[in-house]
């Protein structure tokens, strides 16, 4: 299934009987806080679906955006209406990084359909498709959350992959490098992973680039069929945008989902600058 939903397609389906659910998963690191947006101006029967609150778990030594439970994860997906035989399609106004997240997640618990709308709310207000600002109170879903369905590394697991295979760092390169580190107590990348950023798989308008130029950019980092592929970020969410790139052009990928926020909790891992894996 193509991961990725055209805005003229999402259109069409939003207009037949049997609709897709929508999550609006609009999130900026460090706000403004995403539902004002949503309250703003959001796609016709979208729902809000905030990433601290419902895409995520308490912050902890787990990372600063561990995976909920699945308790948590399901309650808040009944709430939006998502149910297990209803195909979802999600959204943000940026790379598509928190929409990423949203999918990941719902594959991870199971869902079998999922989507991220490509090019986002941008693209949907630029073709001049319809807004809403009403809150859609439709009927709860039945989800059914059922984790194990898509890879995930813990720090022991992000090493090894980083050693046996490709594990991609999906910040900024200069984060990478270590040359800065406006979030995280420790600066750095884990040692053996590739700068992999994953801004670097979108336009500037936020769509995501063509399957021959995404095969061209993994492949020229090492990531490819038959290799072990993992990627990283921050705190899981930007990684989840380049595991999403990665699905487009078919090369199956696993989530560190505590990402750096987690590897540095423990002052015993290492820590790798510079430009070199090392």
């Amino acid at each position: 299934m193509n991961p990725l939903a055209g805005v003229a397609e999402l259109a069409g389906e939003l207009a037949a009987p049997a609709s897709p659910a929508v999550l609006d998963v609009r999130w900026r690191l460090g706000g403004p806080p995403g539902i004002d947006s949503y309250r703003a101006g959001h796609l016709p029967s979208a729902v809000f679906a905030d990433l601290d609150r419902d895409l995520s778990g308490p912050p902890g030594p787990g990372g600063r955006h561990p995976l909920p439970s699945a308790a948590a994860f399901q309650a808040a997906m009944r709430r939006a209406g998502v149910s297990d035989g209803r195909t979802v399609v999600a959204y943000d106004d940026g790379d598509s990084a928190p929409a990423a997240r949203a999918w990941w997640l719902l594959r991870y618990f199971g869902h079998g359909s999922v989507r991220v709308l490509d090019g986002g709310f941008r693209a949907w207000q630029a073709a001049g498709q319809p807004l809403s600002t009403a809150e859609p109170a439709g009927e709860p879903g039945d989800f059914t959350a059922r984790p194990g369905h898509m890879p995930l590394l813990d720090a022991a697991g992000a090493s090894a992959t980083a050693r046996s295979g490709v594990l991609l760092d999906a910040r900024a390169a200069e984060r990478y490098r270590g040359e800065t580190e406006p979030v995280d107590p420790v600066a750095g990348h884990i040692p053996g992973a590739v700068s992999a950023p994953a801004a670097g798989n979108v336009t500037g308008d936020g769509r995501f680039l063509g399957l021959a130029e995404l095969r061209e950019r993994f492949a020229s980092l090492g990531a490819g069929p038959g290799v072990p592929v993992g990627a990283y970020c921050g705190s899981g969410v930007t990684a989840a945008a380049e595991v999403l790139a990665l699905a487009i052009v078919g090369i199956p990928a696993a989530l560190y989902a505590g990402s750096w926020s987690n590897w540095v909790a423990d002052p015993a891992r290492p820590v790798a600058t510079g430009a070199d894996p090392g």
